[in-house]
């Protein structure tokens, strides 16, 4: 069971600037022992304010390297594509547009185990290194267990070996960092809001709880997991 680290907002506004501003505080950090900065951001609509706040910080973001913790296998100009959702945000206006930004590949290869592999590839040629460690990722948390695009019930699960692999969720096909490559990042933080949350959320706190009901289990790094959660997500606590 890894340890959490609850942080209580008392409604998303309140949450998105304590993402901001924890987020900043870990680039600002990393980069004092590091020429570069490499982190996964989550899509989906909780963290939306997180990057519009986010864009404005005076932050060295010519040092700092995106990638996407997850992707839906469409195109990148679709409206349900979380590369789209980060253009709009972070890196449309301001100092976060200086950031470098590698969008998950997706139906430009032939397959998503394709697009899956290429990722890889991507991941390793920016951290520069075979097993590379990601300074940061920020997730969401699904109201049915899952994070990133590790669904329930889905073969995802059970992969270890691989940075990457390939999931089914909501009727698409999606392209996702696996378990263990989530696990192996140095600051791991869940951003988390909304009533819909509390189920799911008492069940990741939850030490008797199974990751294939709750996937969002599996996430297990070394250090300690940062929660940051409304009030509306965090009543059943």
């Amino acid at each position: 069971m890894p340890l959490f680290d609850i942080k209580e907002a008392e409604d998303k506004e309140q949450l998105a600037c304590l993402a901001s501003e924890l987020i900043s505080d870990q680039i600002r950090f990393g980069l004092k022992n590091k020429d570069s900065f490499q982190m996964a951001l989550s899509g989906g609509a909780t963290p939306r304010m997180t990057y519009e706040l986010l864009r404005e910080e005076l932050l060295p973001w010519n040092r700092v390297q995106i990638i996407l913790g997850d992707e839906r296998w469409v195109p990148h100009d679709d409206e349900s594509s979380n590369a789209l959702m980060v253009r709009q945000t972070l890196l449309a206006l301001g100092p976060g547009s200086e950031a470098s930004f590698y969008p998950t590949p997706t139906v430009e290869f032939p397959t998503p185990q394709d697009s899956a592999k290429e990722f890889s590839k991507i991941i390793k040629d920016i951290c520069n290194d075979n097993s590379p460690c990601l300074d940061l990722i920020l997730l969401g948390l699904g109201d049915d267990g899952h994070t990133a695009s590790l669904f329930p019930g889905t073969d995802s699960l059970n992969v270890r070996n691989s940075l990457t692999t390939v999931s089914t969720g909501k009727g698409k096909k999606r392209i996702t960092l696996t378990a263990s490559a989530i696990s192996a990042a140095s600051k791991v933080i869940f951003l988390v809001s909304g009533e819909g949350k509390q189920v799911a959320l008492k069940r990741l706190l939850d030490p008797n709880e199974s990751y294939k009901r709750t996937p969002a289990k599996l996430i297990r790094p070394d250090s300690e997991i940062v929660l940051l959660v409304d009030k509306a997500a965090s009543a059943l606590l």
